[in-house]
C-alpha cells in the first residue's frame, strides 16, 4: 500500500526528537511537533483509514464512485484541516495528501491518467476539483 504522508511526518517528528536528545538540533529550531501535533496524525489517519477501507469496494471502470469516494476523502481532509485553524496541511502536506490518493487508487487498479482524461481533466484535477485549500 502507498505510504501514508502521516508515517512520514511521524518519522520528521521522531528525527527531530532524536536531534533534540543529542545536542545536534538547538530547541530553538524544532518545529516539528508543532507542525505535525498527534492529535492531527491521528485525525488524518482516521480519514485515511475510512478512505483505504473504501477503496477495497470501488469498482475499476466506475468513474462516478471513484470521484465520489475521491470527494469524500478530500472533504474529509478539508474538515480536519478547518478543525486546526486551516493551516494543518499547507502546500507540501496537500501534495503528498494527493499524491497518496492518487497512489492508493493505482495500487488498486484504477488508472487514474485514464480515468481523469476520459471526464476531460488533468490528472491532478481528481482531487483538485475538491479542495477548497
Amino acid at each position: 500500500m502507498a505510504e501514508r504522508p502521516t508515517t512520514n511526518w511521524r518519522r520528521a517528528v521522531a528525527k527531530e526528537a532524536a536531534e533534540l536528545a543529542a545536542g545536534t538540533l538547538d530547541a530553538g529550531c524544532a518545529c516539528m511537533v508543532e507542525l505535525f501535533p498527534e492529535e492531527l496524525l491521528l485525525e488524518t489517519d482516521a480519514v485515511l483509514d475510512v478512505f483505504e477501507a473504501e477503496l477495497t469496494t470501488l469498482t475499476k471502470g466506475d468513474a462516478a464512485q471513484i470521484f465520489a469516494a475521491v470527494e469524500r476523502v478530500v472533504l474529509a481532509l478539508n474538515a480536519v484541516n478547518e478543525a486546526h485553524d486551516e493551516c494543518a496541511f499547507e502546500t507540501d502536506e496537500r501534495e503528498q495528501l494527493c499524491a497518496y490518493i492518487d497512489e492508493s487508487l493505482t495500487e488498486q487498479g484504477v488508472d487514474v491518467a485514464a480515468l481523469t482524461a476520459k471526464c476531460g481533466l488533468g490528472r491532478r484535477e481528481l482531487t483538485d476539483q475538491w479542495r477548497d485549500w
